[in-house]
């Protein structure tokens, strides 16, 4: 049986799963799917496109995730990221923000199935490539099992190709957008049931994994594991990916291979101007929990902002974790 291509992902998160991002956790996974931050519709339609969407051929397989209510403007916009190249659009129905809030959009659209149901119609009407839903279980005082089926049943008649849920409700109203991705309570439960009402929709969830093991348990259930926060912060996370969930070797042997995998995009890039920082704060977790972690973080938060900084600066705090495992095996074999 051929995996869905949804059975690991990394999440869409602002400010973090830039291009830079995607490029690195490419290094470091050939077969988790990759996300965009959100991008508005507006931001594109009137915005400077090819900052927002231009991406590297080697991110692919890659979502672009997009922020909207008009089905118009997000029928234009999904042509464009078609256009791009992108492998699947999603639809974000899960961000609580205030700013997302203020334009009518994101979380706020669990309150609007029919709309989003709307939204996804049009899109499908002009792209080839699928066209995805992320939500939440719903928001505020709405009951989930009502609200998560309601949105179901909406994006499914209109051809959604897949849904992703953030098995956590949203609550718009006095709670900031990092309260809400901790303090309302999860419901993995309600997800399965969801599945199992809905067979053959792929669906996958989000909220809460940390672990390689916790996201095989959930594909018990479910056709695949959306994971952010942990994936962005513990790197290593995604070099297990391709060995334990899809039976194949990764890419990069250890930590060491993937900042070499990776150094001839970032020399590219430098070429081009960009700042040594804009890449490297990706990196900051990569060594976590070994010797010379907090050396090479350091370095890197230091050293990556100065101007002018290129690839030595990387090279250097290569060092301190080379220094750090060499101190580790010598206090190892002196025990």
């Amino acid at each position: 049986m051929i995996p869905s291509p949804h059975r690991f992902s990394v999440a869409p998160m602002m400010d973090w799963t830039d291009r830079h991002c995607r490029v690195l956790h490419r290094t470091l996974s050939r077969r988790a799917r990759l996300y965009t931050e959100m991008v508005t519709t507006g931001a594109i339609i009137f915005g400077p496109r090819e900052r927002l969407l231009g991406f590297s051929g080697a991110e692919h397989a890659v979502a672009l995730q997009l922020g909207g209510s008009e089905p118009d403007a997000l029928a234009r916009c999904a042509v464009i990221g078609a256009d791009y190249g992108y492998d699947e659009i999603n639809l974000n129905c899960g961000c609580p923000s205030d700013r997302v809030q203020n334009g009518a959009f994101g979380a706020c659209l669990m309150r609007e199935p029919q709309l989003v149901g709307d939204c996804v119609a049009a899109m499908k009407a002009v792209v080839k490539i699928p066209v995805t839903v992320k939500c939440r279980i719903g928001v505020d005082d709405q009951e989930p099992r009502d609200a998560l089926w309601n949105m179901a049943r909406a994006v499914i008649d209109a051809g959604a190709d897949a849904l992703i849920v953030h098995a956590r409700k949203a609550w718009l109203k006095g709670l900031s957008p990092k309260e809400n991705r901790d303090v309302p309570p999860l419901d993995y439960g309600l997800v399965h049931a969801l599945k199992r009402e809905f067979p053959d929709t792929p669906m996958s969830i989000n909220g809460g994994f940390t672990t390689i093991e916790s996201v095989r348990a959930q594909l018990d259930h479910l056709d695949g594991v959306m994971v952010g926060r942990a994936a962005y912060h513990d790197p290593g996370l995604l070099m297990r990916v391709d060995g334990e969930l899809f039976g194949e070797a990764p890419p990069v042997a250890d930590q060491f291979e993937a900042v070499e995998a990776y150094e001839a995009y970032i020399a590219a890039r430098l070429s081009e101007g960009v700042r040594l920082a804009d890449m490297t704060r990706h990196m900051l977790g990569l060594f976590a929990g070994m010797p010379g972690a907090r050396s090479w973080r350091r370095h890197l938060a230091t050293e990556a902002v100065k101007k002018g900084a290129g690839l030595e600066v990387l090279r250097d705090a290569l060092a301190h974790v080379r220094r750090g495992a060499a101190q580790d095996a010598a206090a190892g074999e002196a025990a």
